[in-house]
């Protein structure tokens, strides 16, 4: 199961808040709210059920917030009570909540609520901004657009950078990450594996610092280095390797040496371009076919396979997410390009994007794309929202070199990197 799908029995659990409306534009104590909308880190949280204003609180569907915030919850049908849980930068937050009663108990004291958690249209609804903030989101109201507005807690999250092309300016900013990809190496037009063509390639040494001491000095201060292996199939050199055994079994050796001996924890493939025309089924076997020969040797060799993917809502369908995911150790959704590579990602796109893959692998392997070409300060966190709603294992950040001092605190206002 998802893990961001929960039990249909938790439909009929709970409800209760203390997050103030002016009451003056309230045409009764209780009303359906159709208007009021609800954003979750600038993208709006859909309830089954429409918000309800009670008694100047906000009333929303419990299973839906606590879906969305990542909060661990359990029902006691004798009691009626819910227990909520999350643990969040080594702290545990513990609420029970007991149905039409107006006290809460919050990590063992008891604390008052404005309204009790109640079943309305037979959904259980909680006081949002209770609920929110005790879990440490801020919530806040705009009326002039009846809009309420939660950001949630910053969260630690697995973070992946990519190192690649003009990244060394950067390199200051490599120890915060959980994984580094380093893109030093392609396959030509050709087909052929290398570190010394265009772009991708084996950089040379600037002063004291070498390829292989920015490597060691990666996994000294505990950050897992991948080697990042490029290509697009531009020329079709891609399909010419994934369907000539001969070259797809020595273009793996030599990814599999090249990690090896260089100090690699991983691989790392962002193999572009497949299913974008021709048989589109048989891409996606041949891929599958490729993925499973490295990730055998791979793993033999100790080391871990992340795929960078196009996402499912793209142009480009010669992905097979639920069998890559089967294979490989995590899945990077790209879910970027949408548009012109300047503006901010569309975010019903990225939603879309994450979604589709949920649907084919669990949310434990996926890590979502985020390209700082696209975006800057003031949307990045957005796109992490969407991970942190999904309980996505992390995002991968396209890449040093482009992110800006004013993204990177950004972004440590949302998720704790290592």
């Amino acid at each position: 199961m998802k893990k961001w799908l929960l039990t249909a029995s938790l439909a009929c659990m709970l409800g209760a808040g203390s997050f103030t409306l002016p009451t003056a534009s309230l045409p009764a104590a209780e009303a359906a709210a159709p208007a009021t909308n609800i954003m979750l880190d600038g993208y709006p949280l859909p309830f089954p059920t429409a918000p309800v204003i009670k008694n100047g609180a906000t009333l929303v569907p419990f299973r839906a917030i606590s879906e969305a915030l990542g909060v661990k919850v359990s029902w006691n049908q004798a009691a009626k009570t819910i227990t909520a849980t999350a643990t969040n930068q080594n702290k545990t937050k513990n609420i029970i909540l007991t149905m039409n009663s107006k006290t809460a108990v919050v990590d063992g004291a008891n604390v008052s609520l404005a309204v009790a958690p109640q079943t309305i249209s037979n959904t259980t609804m909680i006081p949002l901004s209770f609920f929110s903030q005790q879990f440490g989101a801020s919530v806040n109201w705009n009326a002039s657009t009846r809009t309420v507005a939660i950001t949630s807690p910053i969260k630690n999250m697995y973070t992946m950078g990519f190192y690649a092309i003009s990244s060394y300016d950067e390199r200051a900013f490599v120890p915060d990450f959980n994984a580094v990809a380093y893109g030093w190496s392609r396959i030509t037009t050709d087909g052929e594996f290398s570190t010394t063509s265009t772009e991708y390639k084996w950089p040379q040494a600037a002063g004291a610092d070498t390829p292989e001491s920015i490597i060691q000095n990666t996994a000294a201060n505990g950050t897992a280095p991948y080697l990042m292996v490029y290509a697009v199939d531009g020329h079709g050199e891609l399909t010419r390797n994934l369907e000539n055994q001969e070259l797809q079994n020595r273009t793996i050796q030599a990814m599999i040496d090249t990690a090896s001996s260089k100090g690699f924890k991983g691989i790392l493939l962002d193999f572009e371009g497949l299913g974008w025309s021709g048989d589109k089924a048989k891409a996606r076997s041949d891929y599958n076919a490729f993925i499973k020969n490295l990730s055998t040797k791979a793993h033999q060799a100790g080391l871990k396979l992340t795929l960078a993917l196009h996402p499912l809502n793209s142009s480009y369908t010669g992905y097979d997410y639920k069998q890559l995911g089967a294979m490989a150790d995590d899945l990077i959704i790209m879910a970027y390009d949408y548009t012109d590579k300047k503006s901010p990602e569309p975010m019903d796109k990225v939603n879309d994007a994450i979604l589709m893959a949920l649907q084919n692998t669990d949310a434990s392997k996926l890590m979502l794309g985020i390209s700082l070409s696209s975006e800057d300060a003031s949307s990045v966190n957005a796109k992490i929202g969407l991970a942190k709603r999904y309980q996505l294992k992390g995002v991968a950040l396209w890449r040093l070199g482009i992110i800006g001092q004013n993204a990177w605190d950004a972004m440590h206002q949302s998720i704790t990197f290592k």
